[in-house]
């Protein structure tokens, strides 16, 4: 693969870099690159952080570059998820590894890091600390909502200003030049480019990639790029915005059949965007069934081509529905069935299940 080869990849994934120049220099050096995305364990996994983001890791692997996954076990307690219990954080971890190892994702070349593991070393509250002491408080706080905080900085807690604090240190201590990280994670991305350089380190490339969008009607239209991602993107605080995967197929046909999707609408639609990001991504065509007064089936080898159509109100968003409905299904089949055959990764989604998600 060429380095423009590589570099076109790469832009798959990132729906925002800073820089591309500056990738397209690390991509042309001899150096080994390595990027790195932090993910808290926090009760079951949907679609965007299984099969989407087994999709993205992959890209990125395939472009030559060293991912290391940071288990943010600490970052998830801190935030208190899962009522801050370390124990079933850690639990949780070893489950979305499970989860990934069954949707594809290339774990040969993926590294897995335990945020906890890292929190022995003395070297990394040093960093913390100096990090810490690198910007004013008001600049720390306003990366709060990459912890998908929204309330007003009398609900903060001195432990979600430290978050801020180990985010940025982690991209250093791992050795990564480059951060691949969801788009709800751009403000600290770009705080560690500027820090980075003060405390004699580089500059991270940011390479975010897009949030898929909740399932329901959207309701904001804010301007602000971080907080309109955040607003929009689906959440385990709410089940029917988002498939799991470990969902049923009645689960999953009672989601899609629920979802928006307005007649002829592209702006915000969550159907097509799960068209998009994942379905075009795994196949290489739909095939979708219309009434034969409507010209019967059509088969889409192209997003392009599907919104189109569906702009044109070609395909009626119930015929598109049932489309999603059956690929998905064939998606996360493999994903089931590994949770039901495999004893220990059975025995993980029966832990997990039982817990009580905290936000």
């Amino acid at each position: 693969m060429t380095n423009e080869e590589r570099l076109q990849l790469i832009k798959e994934v990132g729906e925002e870099i800073v820089t591309e120049e500056e990738l397209r220099r690390l991509l042309q050096s001899d150096e080994k690159l390595v990027a790195y995305d932090g993910f808290e364990p926090s009760g079951q996994i949907h679609i965007a952080q299984g099969i989407m983001r087994a999709i993205n890791v992959n890209k990125m692997t395939r472009a030559g570059v060293k991912f290391k996954m940071w288990v943010a076990d600490w970052h998830s307690m801190a935030n208190n998820k899962m009522g801050g219990d370390l124990e079933k954080i850690k639990i949780v971890g070893k489950y979305f590894i499970e989860v990934w190892r069954a949707s594809g994702m290339d774990l040969s070349k993926v590294e897995f890091l335990w945020a906890s593991d890292m929190a022995k070393n003395p070297d990394y509250w040093k960093l913390v600390v100096q990090v810490g002491k690198s910007n004013a408080l008001k600049r720390f706080v306003r990366t709060a909502e990459m912890m998908g905080r929204e309330e007003s900085l009398d609900k903060l807690t001195g432990a979600h200003i430290i978050y801020s604090c180990m985010q940025v240190a982690d991209i250093f201590m791992l050795g990564a030049q480059i951060t691949q990280l969801g788009m709800d994670q751009r403000k600290v991305n770009m705080l560690a480019r500027e820090i980075g350089p003060q405390l004699g380190f580089w500059k991270p490339v940011v390479i975010s990639h897009h949030m898929l969008m909740g399932l329901g009607k959207p309701a904001s239209r804010t301007e602000d790029k971080t907080q309109r991602t955040i607003e929009l993107k689906m959440s385990k605080s709410r089940p029917d915005s988002a498939i799991f995967m470990t969902d049923s197929q009645e689960d999953i046909e009672m989601k899609i059949n629920k979802a928006w999707c307005p007649e002829g609408e592209i702006k915000d639609n969550p159907v097509l965007e799960y068209c998009r990001y994942i379905l075009f991504e795994k196949f290489d065509e739909m095939k979708i069934e219309r009434p034969k007064q409507y010209g019967g089936e059509v088969t889409i080898r192209s997003f392009i081509e599907l919104e189109k159509l569906f702009r044109e109100k070609s395909i009626h968003p119930q015929d598109l529905k049932k489309t999603v409905i059956k690929l998905l299904d064939e998606l996360i089949e493999p994903v089931r069935t590994h949770f039901k055959e495999n004893k220990e990764a059975k025995a993980l989604l029966e832990k997990v299940q039982s817990f009580q998600v905290t936000r």
